[in-house]
């Protein structure tokens, strides 16, 4: 066998593999052997069929199948032979031969990770307490979940529901399939199209209003970004929203114990106090990560970043699908997911490196640990961690959320750390 290869790019290779007639006869003389024995042809005996007949109607069909399988066994051993690790399947093109045949193989290569200066790495680490403002903020959240809505015989205000019938026109055509009737908008949320819960403030039940307003330039349906709209409004109803008082019902809902508003409220602190430290744990882990990302300059494979783009679209295609749209006319730029992908991939294989040089083992204390903490949030937390630990793969992702961690703890080990004193809100926000 006869190798040679030629870097095409940065991780591209083209590697050439000959291979003589006799390694094609090795695989082809067998067969042909076993089809004249059992052939079953017209005008010859069983066993007794010439060797010129045999080649005539199978010869080709034959060289293909002992070709295809010299090609696989073949590319595994030059890739051993060249010490190559291929990062994606290669695209195989056959050349012409006189005697043998011969292949050529195009496919990329993983890139090799250097990891020097990983040790200068420069980290923000965010600290942050839940104060009692946070805490009221959080209650009134909670009471909004629960509340309820009462008729007002007013002018419709910032975060009131309006029931309303609406039609709208682009160039004189329906973009609402004639007009949407007893539909319910609470303002605030912006379901619609920018200025159209603004045109709404100070109507009563009764009133009609036509405006005008444009869709975004980025608006999803292409067909109608840019574009200006005329709509008609009927207001129907007005209502505001009414808030549940914090009483002993209102506590036994969120599962207080106590039943007292004092025991709610300590609860509330204690979830709040525990998310913050989740989310400041993850915050540093990104921190850490992003850091890392850009002291080690990596170029990654391209086939690697075409596929993990297509895992990124995975739910929006799913979406698109439920929702019967094509996601083609969404018109999501690339750009974004692929520079997503890279970093990704990137950071996968400089995490998979350090893990290997430094022979890291995942600590299984830890990852009980996490497992418990994840199983406090159910109502019976032993029948989740049974659940976690009755199947190895239900560990897989933990056991991976806990290496990442074990790995950002030893980069912090070297790193430069300043600390960011931020508000409750900024870290859960961010």
């Amino acid at each position: 066998m006869e190798i040679s290869v030629e870097q095409t790019s940065e991780l591209g290779r083209k590697m050439i593999v000959t291979l003589p007639e006799s390694a094609v006869q090795e695989i082809i003389a067998p067969r042909f052997k076993k089809i004249a024995k059992e052939a079953r042809i017209d005008g010859f005996r069983r066993g007794k069929v010439p060797a010129s007949v045999v080649q005539k109607m199978y010869g080709e069909q034959i060289r293909y199948e002992a070709t295809q399988e010299l090609i696989q066994t073949s590319y595994a051993n030059a890739l051993k032979e060249q010490n190559l690790n291929p990062a994606s399947y290669p695209q195989i093109d056959l050349t012409e031969v006189v005697e043998g045949f011969s292949y050529v193989a195009n496919f990329e290569v993983y890139p090799e990770v250097s990891l020097e200066g990983i040790d200068q790495l420069a980290v923000t680490q965010q600290t942050a307490t839940v104060e009692e403002n946070d805490v009221d903020d959080m209650i009134t959240k909670l009471r909004e979940q629960r509340k309820t809505w009462e008729v007002v015989e007013r002018a419709v205000e910032e975060k009131d529901r309006v029931t309303l019938d609406f039609l709208g026109n682009v160039e004189g055509e329906s973009i609402t399939n004639d007009k949407v009737t007893d539909y319910a908008l609470e303002l605030g949320h912006n379901q619609m199209i920018p200025g159209f819960e603004e045109n709404l403030i100070g109507l009563k039940a009764g009133d009609s209003k036509n405006f005008t307003l444009s869709f975004p330039n980025d608006y999803p349906n292409e067909k109608l970004a840019s574009k200006t709209a005329d709509f008609e409004v009927d207001v129907k109803q007005v209502e505001t929203g009414v808030l549940p008082e914090i009483d002993e019902e209102f506590v036994k809902t969120y599962g207080t114990e106590s039943g007292t508003v004092d025991g709610f409220r300590n609860d509330v602190k204690e979830n709040m106090a525990r998310e913050l430290t989740n989310k400041l744990k993850a915050n540093l882990k990104n921190s850490t990560l992003n850091a890392l990302y850009e002291k080690v300059n990596l170029t990654v494979p391209n086939a690697l970043i075409d596929e993990e783009v297509e895992e990124l679209l995975k739910p929006y295609k799913e979406m698109a699908k439920k929702n019967k749209v094509d996601l083609n006319a969404l018109n999501l730029p690339r750009e974004p997911f692929e520079a997503e992908a890279k970093k990704r991939i990137a950071l996968g294989l400089i995490v998979g490196e350090i893990i290997h040089q430094n022979e890291l083992k995942v600590d299984d204390e830890k990852v009980r640990t996490h497992v418990e903490e994840m199983a406090k949030s159910y109502e019976n937390p032993s029948q989740v961690i049974e659940w976690y630990y009755k199947d190895e793969n239900r560990l897989k992702d933990v056991r991976q959320m806990t290496m990442e961690e074990q790995v950002t703890e030893w980069l912090l080990e070297k790193a430069t750390i300043t600390t960011e004193s931020v508000d409750f809100n900024a870290v859960m926000n961010a």
